[in-house]
C-alpha cells in the first residue's frame, strides 16, 4: 500500500513539475483599486473587462498598457543621435 501512495506522489510530482507557467499579455485590463499599477490583464474582449469591472469601485477597463507601448516603440522608428 505504501509503493501505491509513493508511486502516485511521483507520478504528481512530474506532471506538476512538467507544466510551464504560460505568461500572455491580454489586450484588454481592469485598472484601479487593489489590482494595483499593473491591474488584471486577463481579458480577449473588450466586453469581458466590462462585465469583470461592472459592480466594482474604484475601477475602470482600459487596453492593456504594455501592448500600446510595444506597438508604439515597433512603429516609431528612432531617431539617429547627433554626435
Amino acid at each position: 500500500m505504501l509503493v501505491i501512495f509513493a508511486l502516485l506522489a511521483t507520478g504528481t510530482a512530474a506532471v506538476a513539475g512538467s507544466a510551464a507557467p504560460v505568461s500572455y499579455d491580454y489586450p484588454w485590463c481592469v485598472y484601479g483599486g487593489e489590482l494595483g499599477p499593473s491591474g488584471d490583464c486577463s481579458y480577449e474582449t473588450r466586453e469581458q473587462c466590462l462585465a469583470s469591472a461592472s459592480g466594482r469601485s474604484n475601477v475602470i477597463c482600459s487596453e492593456n498598457r504594455r501592448l500600446l507601448f510595444r506597438q508604439q516603440s515597433v512603429q516609431q522608428p528612432q531617431a539617429p543621435r547627433s554626435r
